[in-house]
């Protein structure tokens, strides 16, 4: 028994020192918490207008080009860097394959950016 809590022991002050830490952590931010703040600061904000306007209100489509841009990228880079980690290991096949998807993304972004996606007025 004794040699068992001997092994357990530092799990247990792991778990104590952890949870004291966190219990600590939120009495302090109940304590020095701002009581008063500014009605700015804790207004409600959903791109760029209130969250409980008319839900059929005027959306400017450019919100959704920058996502979609985002998501492009994002995809890009998901599939770019496992690919760049293994390069060592990929045939020409892998290579060019890469290579038209990468051209495939630059003539996209190309045609954002000629029909004026990427400017902000």
């Amino acid at each position: 028994m004794e040699e068992m809590l001997r092994e357990y022991l530092p799990i247990l002050v792991f778990l104590v020192v952890a949870c004291g830490l966190g219990i600590v952590l939120i009495l302090a931010a109940v304590v020095l918490a701002v009581r008063n703040p500014d009605p700015e600061k804790v207004s409600a904000y959903e791109c760029g207008f209130n969250a409980f306007d008319d839900a059929r209100m005027k959306f400017d489509v450019r919100f959704y080009l920058v996502s979609i841009l985002f998501i492009i990228f994002d995809l890009e880079i998901a599939f770019l860097f496992p690919w760049a980690v293994a390069f060592q290991d990929v045939s020409m096949a892998a290579f060019w394959s890469m290579m038209a998807f990468l051209a495939v993304l630059t003539a996209g972004f190309a045609y954002e950016w000629k029909k004026g996606a990427m400017e902000w007025q």
